[in-house]
């Protein structure tokens, strides 16, 4: 019972990320030692799994599909974007610099410990993780699409943005911001319960991992040190998107509104600078801690 609480923890530190804009949850995933297990259990739902549940042998369905596991993480994941996304809009409106700082932490210390699990070095490694780095950075100057809220491209959201949340490095949040509909998504369908958005983003998502899972396993079993090479430069290209020091550039289109990109800047030095240095520290502790709990889990 207490690996499943574990589970459930992880789970919503996987939801909690997969919220933020810049952050991966397939990050978390990896760091955090669960990454693998959850491929795999994903990508064993199929034909095989659908007709052991049909013949109502249900142990072995739970078995084949590592179903209490699942459970416990995703009960995780939704708990946290349910609970938390009205939490984070008024953090990041009132508390900009703040909320980035802890988040730049958190993803300035993942590229040391997902780097670290390269057993070897070798040039394909080093030149997969220089390709991460510069495609992950040139995802910072994409112009985001304008909002559009029709069932297929809510569909097609559902399917970028679960491939991207499972994929170390590549942030799912960011990439509904390229896709226009960030705000109408993550924060509006969710805080208002609004089932006419939330149920295509659903079929995308569910249809999106199934699929991408086989495909991610078999790349993580013929190509593991490249692949995470690869998502350690996604990592590291990914900490100029939340960057704590920075003005969205807004402009409007009729009467909506949308950031179409961000004016960098150095910070000053006063007490928000201090502040915001103690809350990145903190960041980076807890990725720390993290890794020693999915070390530890890995033990037992």
């Amino acid at each position: 019972m207490n690996s499943y609480i574990i589970y459930f923890l992880k789970g919503m530190a996987v939801g909690l990320a997969n919220i933020i804009p810049g952050v991966s949850g397939g990050t978390i995933a990896l760091i955090t030692g669960i990454f693998e297990r959850l491929i795999n259990a994903i990508k064993s739902f199929g034909i095989s799994s659908l007709t052991l549940l049909i013949k109502g042998k249900f142990k072995e369905f739970a078995k084949k599909t590592d179903l209490y596991f699942l459970i416990a993480l995703f009960a995780g994941v939704i708990g946290a974007v349910v609970l938390l996304a009205r939490v984070f809009d008024f953090l990041f409106n009132e508390y900009p610099v703040y909320i980035w700082s802890f988040f730049f932490g958190l993803i300035l210390a993942s590229v040391y410990f997902v780097g670290k699990t390269v057993e070897h070095w070798r040039i394909g490694s080093i030149i997969s993780f220089i390709a991460g780095t510069i495609l992950a950075i040139s995802f910072t100057f994409l112009t985001p699409a304008s909002q559009n809220d029709g069932f297929l491209y809510l569909v097609l959201c559902g399917v970028v943005a679960i491939c991207s949340m499972i994929l170390p490095g590549l942030s799912g949040s960011f990439v509904l911001i390229l896709m226009g509909n960030y705000q109408l998504v993550a924060i509006d369908a969710i805080n208002n319960m609004d089932l006419s958005i939330i149920f295509p983003v659903l079929i995308g998502a569910v249809g999106g991992l199934v699929a991408f899972s086989h495909i991610l396993s078999w790349v993580f079993k013929n190509y593991k040190d490249q692949t995470i090479a690869l998502l350690t430069g996604f990592i590291l290209g990914s900490l100029g998107v939340i960057w704590p020091w920075k003005t969205a550039i807004i402009e409007f289109f009729g009467n909506k509104e949308k950031t179409v990109g961000y004016d960098y800047f150095l910070p000053e030095i006063n007490t928000e600078f201090f502040i915001a240095i103690a809350i990145l520290l903190i960041g980076i502790v807890s990725i720390w801690i993290l890794e020693r709990s999915a070390q530890n889990t890995e033990s037992k």
